[in-house]
């Protein structure tokens, strides 16, 4: 029976979690806290607590059979490898699939230009740096040990709850504009699709860039949201001039189009939201019902 292990049960896990689920799949998932590991045993799952402290006890493992790493790095590294990169090794043959989710800030930046999974990774944010070492070590575990390791490098996410849409309503949204400035992203239900594609065709040791087909400015998501929804276009704010938290400042540190030809090709994904308008549109209709 198929088993598959989440650390972390977040918002870009949880989708492709429920789908496995329908399919008769078992589903174990961590939590940094007791309350927030019953509430994933509440949905049906076998909750576990990992608070990146200490080691997942070996026999949560016993059974499983594919394993969705989408916990963060912090200042000491990953810390599922840094407790439990044992149990891995010892227990590789046990696997058919090991996914990483990574970002694609480890390329840092390239003034708006293409990356490919053969680009070098050269991150120039923390946050970049610590997913590269992430990266690194996950993929060293494949080489010394044959762990079936794959990397999945997220360009910006958005889905139900977490849009452009939802920040228009509030009024926190913000047409932050930065010349030359051009993101990737990509709908948390497709991520779901490129997760289940390399499933049924893994290839250890490799990794695929997850984004859809059109990179653009941001500002032109946020115009596109507010003439969906029918409200004025939020008035230009210079970047410099802009008032964002740390994280979301960071992200500007980075400007490329991220080529997902690996992903569409070797894997065979169809993306269900190939650009911001149809996935924004898609939410749209889905907020008016």
């Amino acid at each position: 029976m198929n088993h598959i292990l989440f650390f972390g049960l977040g918002f870009s896990a949880r989708v492709l979690a429920d789908r496995l689920a329908r399919r008769g799949w078992t589903v174990s998932a961590t939590s940094r806290s007791a309350a927030g590991a019953a509430a994933i045993a509440a949905l049906g799952y076998r909750g576990l607590v990992f608070d990146g402290t200490q080691a997942l006890p070996a026999a949560a493992f016993d059974g499983v059979t594919h394993v969705v790493v989408s916990a963060p790095p912090g200042d000491d590294g990953d810390p599922v490898l840094r407790h439990n990169a044992r149990d891995f090794a010892a227990r590789a043959a046990q696997f058919a699939w090991v996914a990483y989710l990574s970002t694609t800030g480890v390329y840092g930046d390239h003034g708006g230009g293409v990356v490919t999974e053969e680009t070098p990774l050269t991150p120039n944010t923390e946050r970049g740096r610590k997913r590269l070492a992430a990266e690194t070590q996950w993929l060293d575990l494949w080489r010394e040990h044959a762990l079936p390791v794959m990397i999945f490098r997220l360009a910006g996410i958005y889905g139900p709850g977490r849009n452009q849409l939802v920040s228009l309503l509030d009024g926190s949204a913000k047409r932050v504009i930065k010349p030359g400035q051009i993101f990737s992203r990509i709908h948390v239900e497709d991520i779901a699709n490129t997760l289940e594609a390399s499933i049924a065709h893994p290839n250890p040791g490799r990794a695929y860039n997850v984004c859809d087909d059109e990179p653009c400015p941001p500002q032109d998501v946020v115009e596109f949201g507010a003439r969906l929804l029918g409200l004025p276009v939020p008035p230009d704010v210079a970047f410099a001039e802009a008032s964002l938290s740390p994280m979301a400042r960071s992200f500007y540190a980075d400007s490329k189009r991220v080529s997902n030809a690996r992903m569409t090709t070797e894997l065979g994904v169809r993306l269900s939201y190939r650009n911001y308008r149809e996935g924004l549109a898609a939410l749209a209709r889905a907020l008016a019902k």
